[in-house]
């Protein structure tokens, strides 16, 4: 019985080896010569001027879930594309797939346009 668990145990493993061995290289490989330059905090390209703790702006955070959406729902084309030739290839369902993809894409743009129109995407 266990020995069916041997290949899973092999694919961990190895899985651990890659994600620690060149992690484990460059700190064993890379040289380590720390300047004042290096070890100063770092902050979007310019140095810290406030508290770590500070308040971002609720317009980052909204650019963030709009990304995230849309990008989301572009990963969801990738079956529709997959897929595409046998849609193309039925007659039967040619006409329904394109409606699908034509409705799907329909409402990202009305969402895109929606978030255009309330100023979610300009940035000052």
């Amino acid at each position: 019985m266990l020995e069916n668990y041997f290949p899973i145990l092999m694919f961990v493993l190895v899985g651990l080896f890659i994600g620690f061995a060149p992690v484990a290289m460059g700190w064993f490989i890379a040289p380590h010569r720390p300047d004042a330059e290096k070890l100063s905090p770092y902050e979007c390209g310019f140095e810290a001027f406030e508290d770590a703790r500070m308040k971002f702006d609720v317009r980052y955070y909204l650019i963030a879930i709009i990304f995230i959406l849309f990008d989301l729902e572009i990963a969801f084309l990738f079956p529709w594309a997959s897929v595409f030739q046998d849609i193309v290839a039925n007659d039967s369902v040619k006409i329904f797939g394109f409606v699908e993809v034509v409705v799907f894409l329909a409402i990202i743009l009305v969402g895109d346009a929606y978030a255009w129109a309330k100023g979610a995407l300009d940035w000052e």
